[in-house]
């Protein structure tokens, strides 16, 4: 990993009308490293993720990428404009619970849209990329197959391609196997280790503790908007500090160490 952050948060706070969802986060993350995000629903951990790439504005705090400041700074408020947020999410890229594919194009079609709308790459270089993030998460044979005859971890797979489509620094990933049947699982948390893997920078909202143990190379514990407690998974999901992280280990018994 590189000592570099390509992601940093200061102070971030996010609130809807009178609650307030996160309470003064600070985050760095590391080019190349996996971060994963733990916490009972409601925590803020998607809403982290959400104001990581502008889905949703920050009330307060400040978000850098790349050491760059997103945003203008004016008389104590951030300022922001939409044509610099579009580039921002081109290079933090997100997969989100549901796939969001377009019903009437195929697998190349859904992957080739932000190409060649977005980027302004020609179609030859659109069709010839795309063909590759297919083969990334291993989906060329379904190329031209529409997404009714997909399965949902093919469907997932194919949202991965696409925002990889984008050269993305980051990819973030908010529950992106909790819509699906367990037997699909496996296939899209092996599409996301490969990125691993690969160095890819990625920041993952997950409750597949298994999964997190053996990718993160840091564990963040959310409670109530704030980061209570992160580290090494080994430490974080084996001897947790916090009663509230104990807690939401014991919750999922299903969980075993490795030998």
């Amino acid at each position: 990993m590189s000592a570099e952050a390509v992601v940093e948060v200061r102070g971030l706070v996010k609130r809807f009308g009178d609650l307030e969802v996160l309470k003064g986060i600070d985050l760095k993350v590391r080019e190349g490293e996996t971060v994963v995000l733990l916490g009972v629903s409601g925590s803020g951990k998607s809403t982290l993720l959400r104001c990581i790439n502008f889905m949703e504005t920050p009330t307060e705090g400040r978000v850098f990428e790349s050491g760059k400041l997103v945003g203008t700074e004016k008389n104590g408020r951030m300022v922001y404009r939409e044509r610099e947020l579009c580039a921002l999410r081109t290079r933090i890229g997100m997969v989100f619970q549901h796939f969001n594919l377009f019903p009437h194009m195929t697998a190349l079609q859904n992957v080739m849209e932000g190409q060649t709308t977005v980027l302004r790459e020609s179609r030859e270089a659109a069709e010839k990329n795309a063909i590759e993030q297919l083969r990334r998460v291993g989906l060329e044979d379904k190329a031209f197959e529409y997404p009714a005859r997909l399965s949902g971890g093919q469907k997932q797979r194919v949202a991965i391609a696409r925002a990889l489509s984008m050269n993305p620094r980051v990819m973030l990933f908010d529950e992106v196997t909790s819509a699906l049947d367990p037997e699909l699982v496996g296939e899209v948390l092996k599409a996301i280790r490969q990125l691993a893997d690969e160095g890819m920078t990625m920041i993952i909202v997950t409750h597949e503790l298994g999964f997190a143990y053996h990718v993160a190379d840091r564990v963040l514990f959310l409670d109530g908007g704030e980061i209570i407690e992160q580290g090494p998974p080994a430490e974080i999901l084996v001897k947790p500090e916090t009663r509230r992280a104990k807690e939401f280990l014991e919750g999922h018994s299903l969980f075993k160490l490795p030998d």
